[in-house]
């Protein structure tokens, strides 16, 4: 069974970067699997950031992100580096895997009903 676990959370100031890790345990993650990174603040639904295809050839973004985060990946591990963060960026971020590669097929941010796979998530607080 797919196991995927989020760290790289924590308080930043407004400005600053984090580096967001999303790994798979016992299951290879490169070539099978599209992943997608979710948040959800506190009172709102949950939404889609960014996504990437089973190979990396795609990645798509949110607009409130774009030109901000990137996603990458390796073999199991998928990243989400995000730079020049605001306070509206503070919630609770998700990994998800899609064995169907949504992301590689349409050039938009991930939907939560397309990931079959979550991770519990971990806290980003962009904070003065």
């Amino acid at each position: 069974q797919l196991q995927l676990v989020e760290s790289g959370g924590g308080l930043v100031h407004p400005g600053g970067s984090l580096r967001l890790s999303c790994a798979a345990a016992s299951v290879t993650l490169a070539n099978y699997y599209g992943v997608g990174w979710f948040r959800q603040a506190p009172g709102k639904e949950r939404e889609g950031v960014s996504c990437i295809s089973t190979t990396g050839g795609t990645a798509n973004y949110a607009d409130s992100v774009k030109g901000r985060f990137t996603i990458s990946r390796d073999k199991n591990t998928v990243y989400l580096q995000m730079n020049s963060l605001k306070p509206e960026d503070t919630a609770v971020y998700y990994c998800a895997a899609d064995a169907t590669n949504k992301c590689g097929s349409y050039y938009r941010p991930p939907l939560e009903y397309e990931y079959g796979h979550w991770g519990q998530g971990t806290q980003v607080t962009v904070s003065s």
